[in-house]
């Protein structure tokens, strides 16, 4: 059985809402406790009205249903609109068009630009010759970037739907799992009757929920559909919240219940003892009917138990409930009237979506944000360049726009002698060449015009990664740009106005563990180059000539300042020492196993022996008062995490830069590349010791991350680590007690990065917080529907 597409979040359906909606509202004690009192004044005989418990209660009930069955109404309304948008679908060597439920597994999708994916797909074809398309995964992992996805080499000539129709193949996968960042399978396309195996990686896999960007059209298949997308398998059911006020409130109920039972059982006691006395058994006044007289004793103490209950239940009052609503609802209103939390560019205002929680934010010890979008704007800024110890500052760049005032290029330091002229435009040239930016030849995007100088609509950069366009667009004001990738050809305009070819070769793309990538190109006269660029950590061991000092002072300055740097070198290559490149990289692409191990061993064989060019500084935007908002949470006791799906040095740069960590930080880091070094256990250890051997076993609550005479940790970890330590332990392991060292370590941090987070890895964070020996109270905030699961989990959660 095919499983269909249909996405479901609401709590209730017509048929459930009644008993759900019932169970959820008796879940309060004080609730519960009213519906046993008025069921009690229904079936004996007692002193007070059933009226007086049962109408404030129903009055309650009636309200808190009304008001949830409304707000589950509009979750149908979004359900139904997803589930009914239309899907166009190959059938018979046409195209129709479906209701997107309707889609199954193995269904051959068309898809066109700016058109959102409906389901985990596996792209076959693309309107590009080179078979790549490109994807924005906003929603998913909070990057509004551009990330380019390959179709499968056997099918991407198939443009038309009568050649896509003809396609016959079978899909291995593996069973549907949360990881955003991974897939693995396997495509058996029959030719003449004879299946040719292919590898699928995350590069052909399209998941639902990003867009497609500057691709024309696409053929895809569906591979994961419904609730088993990993965008369903990574969003967490809402439930409905309660405060810490409500729950400590249902506890005194507890033991005012507690005490309400005490005093009727001694009333109840004493009134027999009282009547023990047969001259006491029947005052004059209260004369027993036959009935009571014959009516067992056991029967009789308990009909007087319950009796003694509803004349003491005011010692809980009904009324209680309803004033803390009120409270609430109003105190909500007050929030909404705030005039400091009117963003007047906007012209909005705070909205309170659930007023319960309103207490809960004078009570936060523990705040969870977001990144891109959240602390930042998103939005890079070339600031300069250094060329063997030169500086060069171009005007103020940001992502395609001249900012105001800019006027024209500005060099700090005088320009090179003739000699070192060639080097200066070899640095300028590598960055043209070693990026991944795709030229968008329109004046607009997504609608909002870019690229737009002097009146002029010229074209427009687009990349996976926003510092690239930065960098880029840095490049253009500096005298070279680039213009496009025509043919396998990447070609550039230099100062003299004089277009420049170089055929692209190879693409030796980024990955975190290598913190670099490199480009191999074939100049026009013939000369074969490899550009790399990539963190100082990671090129200056690589380099063995060049002015590795003077660059190195100037990349440590930018560092101190928050800017995001990045090192350039470059190697002369021989042909017969690319024709051995050629074979080392074929080999590793066509590995069906441990295929990324071959690709990372060939890589490092491949970017050694290199020529330092010089390196650039790009400024992530932070929002505005970003980093003073955080100094000051600091300051009043608050801890913060930031949750990003970015990488790790993406992320760190941002941290720095909105005052999380400080230069003086002592960064403690579990991430993959150390792991890969050493047994998470020993690392966890190490840590463990590191913090501890400095703070001496301090207690979280006399620890305080704004100590002047103790060093200040900072942690990083990332998703792949945390997946490990959150494994469950395994009975011949010692790994049971992996979460309680990481909560000890995270404690004596004053602050902590999580990066390369999926969704649900955020949600988990939350949780493991929530959960821990003190229970504190957290919030999270984020502007994505990646941050939903975290805000659902989270006591408060910001969007």
């Amino acid at each position: 059985m095919r499983l269909s597409n249909r996405w479901g979040a609401q709590l209730y359906t017509f048929w459930n809402f009644v008993p759900k909606n019932m169970f959820e509202q008796f879940r309060r004690v004080a609730n519960f406790y009213f519906l046993i009192i008025f069921l009690v004044q229904l079936i004996i005989d007692t002193p007070t009205s059933p009226i007086t418990s049962g109408l404030p209660l129903f009055f309650v009930i009636t309200v808190t249903s009304i008001k949830q069955g409304y707000e589950d109404w509009l979750r149908h309304k979004a359900d139904n609109s997803v589930n009914q948008c239309p899907v166009h679908v190959v059938q018979h060597g046409k195209v129709v068009r479906k209701q997107s439920r309707k889609l199954r597994v193995g269904d051959v999708v068309f898809m066109k630009e700016n058109e959102t994916f409906p389901c985990d797909l596996i792209l076959l074809s693309t309107s590009r010759d080179d078979g790549t398309c490109f994807v924005t995964t906003a929603s998913l992992d909070g990057e509004s970037s551009h990330k380019t996805h390959y179709a499968v080499q056997d099918t991407k000539a198939y443009n038309t739907e009568e050649e896509v129709d003809s396609i016959q193949a079978t899909i291995e996968c593996e069973q549907p799992q949360p990881d955003l960042y991974k897939f693995v399978g396997r495509i058996n396309i029959y030719m003449d009757n004879e299946p040719v195996a292919r590898p699928l990686g995350a590069e052909n896999l399209l998941l639902r929920g990003a867009t497609l960007k500057n691709t024309e059209y696409i053929y895809a298949v569906a591979i994961y559909t419904g609730m088993e997308t990993k965008m369903a398998l990574n969003y967490q059911s809402k439930t409905q919240k309660r405060s810490a006020v409500e729950k400590s409130m249902n506890a005194y109920l507890v033991v005012y219940l507690c005490i309400l039972i005490s005093k009727a059982l001694i009333n109840t006691l004493l009134k027999y003892v009282w009547q023990a006395d047969s001259n006491r058994d029947e005052p004059w006044y209260n004369n027993r009917t036959d009935t009571e007289r014959q009516r067992h004793i056991v029967i009789r103490a308990f009909t007087d138990f319950l009796a003694f209950m509803v004349l003491f239940n005011y010692i809980i009052p009904v009324s209680m409930y309803v004033t803390v609503e009120m409270q609430k609802f109003l105190g909500s209103y007050f929030i909404m009237w705030d005039d400091d939390m009117f963003d007047e560019e906007l012209g909005e205002r705070a909205v309170v979506n659930t007023s319960d929680l309103n207490e809960e934010l004078g009570q936060v010890e523990y705040v969870f944000t977001d990144k891109t979008g959240t602390l930042t704007e998103n939005n890079m800024e070339f600031i300069e360049c250094c060329v063997d110890g030169h500086i060069y500052v171009a005007d103020a760049i940001c992502n395609g726009q001249v900012m105001p005032g800019a006027t024209s290029m500005d060099m700090i330091d005088s320009s090179p002698g003739p000699g070192a002229r060639e080097h200066e435009e070899l640095f300028f040239r590598a960055l043209c060449l070693c990026h991944t930016v795709q030229v968008k030849e329109e004046e607009t995007v997504d609608g909002i015009k870019h690229g737009i100088h002097q009146g002029k609509s010229t074209s427009f950069y687009i990349s996976s990664s926003p510092d690239e366009v930065a960098l880029v667009e840095g490049m253009k004001r500096l005298g070279f740009t680039y213009l496009r990738l025509r043919d396998g050809h990447m070609e550039i305009l230099n100062r003299e106005d004089e277009i420049e070819r170089f055929e692209l070769l190879e693409v030796l793309t980024f990955d975190s563990v290598r913190r670099r990538m490199s480009v191999i190109v074939r100049s026009s006269t013939g000369e074969l180059y490899l550009f790399c660029k990539g963190a100082d950590s990671s090129i200056f061991p690589r380099v063995i000539s060049g002015k590795v000092d003077e660059v190195r002072a100037r990349v440590e300055h930018n560092a101190v300042e928050g800017l995001r740097t990045l090192c350039v070198a470059y190697r002369p290559l021989s042909p017969e020492l690319y024709t051995e490149v050629c074979h080392m990289l074929n080999g590793a692409k066509l590995a069906l196993h441990d295929r990324d191990k071959r690709l990372a061993e060939a890589y490092d064989a491949i970017e050694k022996d290199l020529i330092l060019l010089g390196a650039t500084a790009v400024e992530d935007r932070l929002q505005e008062k970003a980093a003073d908002t955080i100094e000051s949470l600091h300051k009043a006791g608050m801890k913060v995490w930031v949750l990003t799906g970015d990488k790790m040095e993406t992320a760190a740069a941002t941290c720095y830069a909105s005052k999380l960590f400080h230069r003086n930080t002592q960064i403690l880091e579990l991430t993959t590349k150390r792991t890969e070094e050493q047994s998470l256990h020993d690392v966890l250890f190490d840590l463990s010791r590191t913090v501890l051997r400095q703070h001496g076993g301090m207690a979280r609550d006399s620890f305080s991350g704004l100590s002047g005479d103790c060093t200040d940790f900072g942690l990083i970890i990332d998703g792949a680590t945390l997946s490990a330590v959150m494994r469950p332990a395994q009975e011949d392991s010692n790994s049971g007690n992996y979460k309680d060292i990481f909560l000890e370590i995270c404690r004596n941090c004053s602050a902590v990065l999580c990066c390369r987070m999926a969704p649900l890895q955020k949600a988990q964070i939350v949780k493991l917080i929530k959960a821990s020996e003190e229970h504190p109270i957290t919030l999270a905030i984020g502007d994505g529907a990646n941050d939903v699961s975290m805000i659902l989990e989270a006591h408060v959660g910001i969007g």
